[in-house]
């Protein structure tokens, strides 16, 4: 089932994540569900705080960023195959220079810009079977994980501009919030308060 992705502006996606258990209510069909909503809305990150939950759970498929003609066939055939469920992750390390990538983000549709991140990462989680993990990526791969680990922190990559980009995008973001933006997958934008 493809669910709602909430929109900019909804206080779940400023809340820290909590942990989960294997015993979390209709987990199978909760990951089933949201791998689904991310092919959907063609995407290849995930946060379940994107779908309303407030819980420390993610996916990664970056599939789709393989067929971008600048990169090597070893760096195509990486990422091609990446597939990945992060649950209680907490990435440990984040090394080496800052590079720039054009970012965007399924819960603020239409925005891109670019955002700065370490390109390699050390991260622990727990797959989809709840099984214990240890891992470290860089490039590509380290940098869509970031951005969704960041959702589990309530961090949006918005929060990673300058000043001056945040200004120039502000008008952007507050019509996102109030649902003025057309996008081809279904969303959830924040009720807004009627001004008195």
């Amino acid at each position: 089932m493809i669910l709602p992705i909430v929109a900019y502006g909804d206080p779940v996606l400023r809340k820290k994540a909590k942990d989960i258990t294997p015993e979390y209510p209709n987990f199978d069909a909760l990951l089933e569900n949201m791998f689904e909503t991310m092919y959907g809305a063609y995407g290849v990150g995930l946060a379940a705080p994107q779908i309303g939950l407030p819980i420390r759970m993610f996916l990664v498929d970056t599939e789709p960023f393989s067929e971008d003609e600048s990169l090597s066939d070893s760096e195509k055939e990486e990422l091609k195959g990446f597939k990945r469920v992060f649950i209680n992750a907490q990435i440990t390390e984040e090394s080496g220079d800052e590079w720039a990538f054009s970012e965007g983000c399924l819960s603020i549709p239409d925005v891109r810009e670019d955002v700065f991140r370490k390109p390699n990462i050390t991260i622990q989680y727990l797959d989809e079977n709840f099984e214990s993990h240890t891992e470290s990526f860089n490039g590509t791969i380290a940098r869509v994980i970031q951005h969704e680990y960041d959702h589990i922190e309530g961090i949006l990559f918005t929060d990673k501009l300058s000043s001056f980009k945040k200004r120039l995008i502000s008008g952007r973001l507050t019509n996102i919030s109030k649902g003025k933006v057309k996008v081809d997958y279904r969303m959830r934008f924040p009720a807004m308060k009627k001004k008195r």
